[in-house]
């Protein structure tokens, strides 16, 4: 499709094109926030605030003991903590030394976590004490030398500080001692000035992260990110909200960032504009959630539908006790935006939630609803400036389809991965070149469409395609029907396995509060809305389903379950 048909759906502020891109390193965004804005709060957590200028020269701090403990350009360094201002300062000093960030999800098992250090060969990981026994339980199969350890206390204003020592610092798992040779971030940042850090001589082409998948397709494979991809994902994103105010945003940090989407949709972006980040370390926890919201009034909030339904669901919201109306910007990714979550969540706090679409591969966005345009059902909006996009056959991979047709969604732009880490056929797989002239263009495995305005839509997962008795069902169209049910508040659908038809629909359902159902009422309010094959045979209640850490749905662990049950 030509991309003048989705530039005219644009936003009139939202420039067309971006380029020239800057070629610099990722950090410059820091350094030019702290320059600018020296004084201004870079984070906030529990009430403790680091400034601009104050992360700028602590990320230096750790850049210098890095280099010193023999970090070299394009070495990976791991960096195994939640949300917390120790993660900012790991991650920007991790690039100043010339590293590359390895950023992993701090509840990975045993297994998952010596499958990725290995992979990319860690010596040096910062963890959160709380995780440190759990980094040394995989230290003899890896080639990981030292562990740099901080705590959750030396991030909350003192008074804080102090109760955390005495009432949950032993009893939650903080307080450990260190092996030979490992050490503290706090010694560290003692020991080092800011003026001790080496000049490393970076550019934008120069690698920056190992973003993982989360493994739920496969084996976990590490897309490459060079400086330049994030830095130019960085301003698409900020393009598209094009009165971002500069120092005057605060972002509600509550998608993890060691997740790519909270990496650069929320870290990169609020840096890049001097915003401020409200740091919540898990976003499960709806009451630090919500209490962040009233004390600090964010004016952003990157989250995923199952947050936002959450909060649309909560006792305290819904008795008005949550004061949302600062919310103005909502970018919804990760997982499908139900219209009825979206709704709620606009009519409560009088914001715009507008979903988004992107991958660790992108790395991370590539889509999006526009802020003050047309938002339409189901779509997750227009590409960001200066992508290229389309929609191929599933048959040969290669015929574009006309609008409406439903294929692969295949893209090039200037934030695409390098390619995949020790995985060359996985490389040439995913990123082809088609003969164009205009270079590989970028396999999502996204079965999608898109309409005359330019406007994409997600059908689903080409790998979760349900073939029930020979028919195509997609599992998002019938979560979509049951998700609209009054007395339905989350449900997953997949393909569990049939005698007779090899496949058939399954859903799990988790009911709202005080709410009661049968299959038999679900299946029927199905019938007129799904053709026959699409209806459910089979629905399972549940109390709660499996997620990942930013709240997409775990539709293969549903189905794991399920064949285990027998």
């Amino acid at each position: 499709m030509d991309p003048n048909t989705w530039l005219k759906s644009y936003d009139s502020d939202v420039p067309r094109t971006l380029k020239p891109y800057p070629n610099i390193p990722l950090f410059q965004l820091l350094e030019d926030s702290a320059r600018k804005h020296p004084d201004h709060p870079c984070t906030i957590f529990k009430g403790a605030t680091i400034t601009y200028k104050q992360m700028n020269d602590m990320s230096d701090q750790v850049a210098a003991a890095l280099s010193a403990m023999g970090v070299k350009k394009g070495q990976p360094v791991g960096i195994f903590m939640p949300n917390t201002p120790q993660f900012v300062m790991c991650y920007y000093g991790i690039l100043k030394a010339g590293g590359v960030v390895v950023a992993s999800n701090p509840l990975y098992t045993p297994r998952e976590m010596e499958h990725q250090f290995n992979d990319a060969g860690i010596e040096i990981v910062l963890v959160m004490s709380n995780f440190y026994n759990r980094v040394n339980e995989v230290r003899a199969k890896t080639k990981l030398k030292t562990v740099i350890v901080t705590n959750i206390k030396e991030a909350l204003p003192p008074v804080l500080s102090f109760l955390f020592t005495l009432t949950k610092e032993k009893k939650d798992g903080h307080r450990v001692e260190l092996q030979p040779g490992d050490m503290w971030l706090k010694d560290l940042l003692a020991k080092y000035k800011p003026s001790d850090r080496p000049k490393v001589e970076l550019t934008g082409d120069d690698r920056a992260l190992f973003q993982y998948s989360g493994g739920t397709t496969g084996l976990s494979k590490a897309a490459v990110a060079l400086h330049r991809n994030i830095v130019v994902n960085t301003l698409q994103i900020k393009s598209w909200l094009a009165d971002v105010r500069e120092a005057g945003e605060v972002t509600l940090m509550a998608i993890p960032l060691f997740h790519v989407y909270g990496m650069v949709a929320g870290m990169s972006f609020s840096v890049s504009s001097a915003g401020t980040m409200v740091m919540v370390p898990n976003p499960r926890d709806l009451k630090d959630v919500l209490e962040n919201i009233n004390k600090h009034q964010p004016t952003i909030f990157p989250g995923v539908p199952t947050l936002y339904n959450a909060i649309n669901n909560h006792p305290e919201v819904k008795a008005g006790k949550v004061k949302l109306g600062s919310i103005r910007a909502c970018i919804s990714g990760s997982a499908p935006l139900l219209l009825e979550i979206k709704q709620k969540f606009e009519s409560l706090s009088g914001g715009k939630v507008f979903e988004g679409y992107g991958l660790s591969e992108s790395p991370t966005a590539s889509h999006c609803n526009p802020f003050k345009g047309k938002n339409k059902e189901g779509s997750i909006g227009l590409p960001l400036p200066d992508m290229e996009v389309k929609i191929v056959s599933l048959d040969d991979g290669e015929t574009e389809l006309a609008p409406g047709e439903v294929g692969e969604i295949v893209m090039r732009g200037p934030q695409i991965m390098w390619g995949y880490h020790n995985m060359p056929q996985e490389t040439t797989n995913t990123l082809r070149d088609m003969g164009d002239g205009g270079g590989p263009w970028l396999f999502t495995g996204d079965i999608a469409s898109v309409d005359e305005d330019g406007y994409f839509y997600i059908v689903d997962r080409k790998k979760e395609l349900i073939k029930a008795g020979g028919f195509q069902v997609w599992p998002r169209e019938v979560e979509e029907v049951l998700a609209a049910h009054p007395k339905v508040m989350e449900v997953g659908v997949a393909g569990v396995p049939h005698a007779s038809y090899g496949e058939t629909v399954k859903a799990w359902v988790v009911l709202k509060p005080d709410q009661s159902a049968t299959p038999d009422e679900l299946k029927a309010f199905c019938q007129d809305k799904l053709a026959k094959f699409k209806v459910p045979t089979e629905i399972e209640f549940r109390n709660e389903l499996p997620k990942t850490t930013v709240g997409k749905i775990l539709r293969r662990e549903l189905v794991r379950q399920h064949k285990e049950k027998g």
